[in-house]
């Protein structure tokens, strides 16, 4: 669970971009939106091994 406390002389606006910065390193949205749906076991393991192969050519390139 992502808390994000209010420093003194803090505004909301600045918490509020800290509390989305926490949020995106720690994959939850990315989460939630993954599992907004059923994914067949064999589909899952499909998608990790593309995003995968996806990396491993971006960093040859």
């Amino acid at each position: 669970m992502v808390q994000v406390k209010v420093r003194d002389n803090e505004s909301f606006e600045r918490a509020l971009r800290r509390f989305r910065h926490l949020c995106q390193r720690e994959g939850i949205l990315r989460g939630l939106k993954e599992r907004r749906f059923y994914q067949k076991p064999s589909e899952e393991k499909r998608k990790r091994l593309m995003e995968a192969r996806r990396r491993l050519r971006r960093q040859k390139g």
